[in-house]
């Protein structure tokens, strides 16, 4: 009894601090998002070599989740401990998402390392369509013509940033190193989409936002150990003497990644927890938009013909993933407003049926 109260009054503290929650979780999503993803691409800009020293940086932040793991006990603003109710479950589910986590973060690190900050950003918002999919197998995510009508939009952009002419490449992108980069990119955005369901699933069985803090610890130690293993197999961070910025410069590049990616990743798994996987997944596609700004405003990179159509694709296939969820929870709503109208109907078919047979029944 005693641990269901528990449960019951971190539920109510949740959705009492709901909204700052959201506003703080988002603001972390986007500062976090947008700065990783180009201060990832400048460090391959300046000679930084390594993807693992890439991948190993997007989950080496997680001492920064002690703080909103611990600090909201220590300041006597919940009386649950950390890691209260922390099964063995979760320990082995957490360790193993890690795991996967670690795979996405180094899929990511190819297809930044060889593809301009544009390109790839354009590519992730594939993951909206995977995570679609994969929505309706995990978590019973209803089909739509508007959720149909943004798969269709979102691969045929793909598609054409695919078959991109050869010249409409970067100096020195060979077109063997464009497709390793754009499968790298395609597999990332496979690998985020499953992530975003499961973990879904995984949270309703959660009662709190800590946990979901100390789950995100969890499998961020994870996903370390696996890219630590990585960074000492291809030679550990002796790149920083050929770094043409350099050591200094470099070693805040990588404290930047490290704090930058864990903003991201803190603001997604928030996301997720107070929303949906769908909604997640829509707010980082939104973001993409501002990385493909970003790239174009910070490195320059070229935005042809081809990227341009590509870009409207995205957004046409993105406002009409917007609409559907806008019709769905109207027609929601109206579903839950519908019973007090049926009542009402049948009160007034009842007077019609009464009035006048009733009437002449009493008469006779």
């Amino acid at each position: 009894m005693a641990g269901n109260s528990s449960e019951h009054d971190q539920k109510s503290i949740t959705k009492n601090r709901y909204l700052p929650l959201l506003i703080t979780n988002y603001f972390c999503l986007f500062l976090g998002s947008v700065s990783s993803t180009l201060i990832s691409k400048y460090y391959f800009l300046h000679k930084g070599s390594s993807r693992w020293v890439s991948t190993w940086v997007q989950s080496a932040g997680f001492p920064l989740l002690l703080f909103p793991i611990f600090l909201p006990c220590h300041l006597k603003c919940t009386p649950r401990k950390p890691f209260t109710n922390f099964t063995p479950k979760l320990l082995i589910l957490s360790i193993l998402i890690g795991l996967m986590l670690g795979i996405n973060n180094l899929l990511f690190s190819w297809g930044n390392s060889y593809l301009p900050v544009s390109t790839s950003s354009l590519l992730l918002s594939s993951q909206l369509v995977f995570n679609l999919i994969l929505s309706v197998i995990i978590v019973k995510q209803r089909v739509t013509f508007t959720n149909l009508n943004c798969v269709v939009l979102l691969t045929l952009s793909s598609v054409l940033l695919a078959l991109s002419p050869a010249h409409d490449l970067p100096a020195g992108l060979t077109r063997a190193k464009y497709f390793v980069g754009f499968f790298s990119t395609i597999g990332a955005g496979l690998l985020f989409a499953l992530y975003l369901p499961m973990m879904e699933m995984i949270y309703r069985k959660v009662y709190c936002f800590s946990m979901v803090m100390e789950m995100q610890l969890v499998m961020e130690v994870a996903a370390t150990v696996l890219a630590t293993v990585g960074v000492v197999w291809d030679g550990g961070f002796r790149e920083r003497r050929v770094f043409d910025k350099g050591e200094r410069v470099y070693w805040v590049t990588v404290v930047g990644n490290v704090v930058t990616w864990q903003l991201c990743f803190m603001g997604a798994a928030g996301m997720v927890f107070l929303t949906s996987s769908i909604t997640g997944g829509i707010c980082m596609t939104a973001l993409l938009a501002m990385n493909v700004l970003g790239g174009v405003l910070a490195f320059g990179d070229e935005f042809g013909g081809v990227k341009a159509v590509s870009t409207v694709l995205c957004g046409w296939g993105f406002c009409s993933y917007v609409y559907g969820m806008y019709v769905k929870m109207k027609l929601d709503i109206d579903e839950k407003n519908e019973p007090t109208g049926d009542s009402d109907h049948q009160a007034m078919e009842m007077v019609q049926i009464v009035t006048p047979a009733s009437v002449d029944n009493c008469v006779r």
